[in-house]
C-alpha cells in the first residue's frame, strides 16, 4: 500500500488560500497527482489544502471527503521563556534538543513543558484518526508494527499541512514527531510517499519512499517556495521581511 501526503501549495494565510504562485504550483501538482492510479482523496478542511486538492479532483471528475484531524496540528502550550502561547512545534533548537522525552514516540507530547496544555489531545486525536483511516483498508497498529491479513497495493492521497503530515509520518513509522518536524521541511505542494513492506506474514512496516519531492516543480522550471522556513535572524536586514530575507512564517 502507498501513502501520499500533499502539502498544501505557497499559502496566504491572511485568506486562508494560495497566493497567486501557490494556483500555479497547485496546477503543477495536478499534472503529475493524474498519473497516480489513486483509490480515495482525503483532504484538510483548511482552505488552503483544499484549494491546492481542488486542481486535481477537478482533473479526475473526483471528490475527497474532508478529515478534521488533518487540518495542521494544533498543539499549543505556554512559553516558558516568554510566557506566550506557542506552538507545540515551534521551539528553538537549544530548547526541544534539552528534552529527552522529544525523542521518544510514546512520551514526546508528554514533555513538561507541555504540562496544562493540549498537545496530549491533539496527538491522540491524530493517532485516532491514522488508526481509523487505515482499518478501512485492514491495517491495524501492534506496537511499533502495523498488522494486517493482506497487505494490498491501494494508493490514497492525503492533501494537508506540513506539521500535520510529519506527525502522520511519524506515528505510522514509529518515530518521534519532534524530530521530523524539526529536522525536515517539505517544500509547498510537495509530495512525500511512504509505503507498506511486509518482511514478516501479517506484520508490516511503513517505509519513506520519498520525502517532500518537488520534481513537478522543477521539470517546469518553477522555483520553490521557503514558506516554511522558520524566521531567521539577520544582520543588516529587516527581520519582518520574509519574502527577501528568503523565509516566511510558517504561521503568521
Amino acid at each position: 500500500m502507498k501513502i501520499l501526503l500533499l502539502r498544501h501549495a505557497e499559502p496566504d494565510y491572511a485568506i486562508d488560500g494560495l497566493t497567486p504562485r501557490g494556483h500555479v504550483e497547485a496546477e503543477l501538482l495536478s499534472r503529475r497527482m493524474v498519473r497516480y492510479n489513486i483509490r480515495d482523496f482525503y483532504v484538510s478542511p483548511l482552505g488552503r489544502a483544499r484549494d491546492t486538492a481542488d486542481y486535481t479532483l477537478r482533473k479526475l471528475n473526483r471528490e475527497a471527503e474532508v478529515m478534521p484531524w488533518l487540518q495542521e496540528f494544533r498543539g499549543r502550550f505556554r512559553d516558558p521563556m516568554t510566557g506566550q502561547m506557542r506552538n507545540s512545534w515551534d521551539l528553538p533548537p537549544k530548547l526541544w534538543t534539552a528534552e529527552p522525552s522529544f525523542l521518544d514516540p510514546e512520551r514526546w507530547a508528554d514533555a513538561p513543558m507541555y504540562a496544562g496544555s493540549n498537545v496530549r489531545q491533539v496527538w491522540d486525536e491524530t493517532r485516532q484518526g491514522v488508526d481509523e483511516l487505515m482499518a478501512r483498508y485492514g491495517y491495524f497498529k501492534d506496537g511499533p508494527v502495523w498488522r494486517c491479513d493482506h497487505n494490498n497495493s491501494d494508493t490514497i492521497a492525503l492533501f494537508c499541512h506540513f506539521c500535520i503530515s510529519m506527525a502522520v509520518c511519524a506515528y505510522l513509522m514509529n518515530l518521534p514527531p519532534m524530530i521530523l518536524m524539526q529536522r525536515c521541511l517539505t517544500a509547498p505542494s510537495s509530495l512525500t510517499e511512504l509505503t507498506t513492506e511486509e518482511r514478516v506474514q501479517g506484520e508490516v512496516s511503513f517505509r519513506m519512499l520519498r520525502l517532500g519531492d518537488i520534481s513537478h516543480l522543477e521539470a517546469a522550471g518553477e522555483p520553490r517556495s521557503m514558506a516554511g522556513l522558520f524566521p531567521e535572524v539577520y544582520t543588516g536586514v529587516d527581520s519582518t521581511d520574509w519574502t527577501n530575507n528568503g523565509c516566511i512564517q510558517l504561521f503568521p
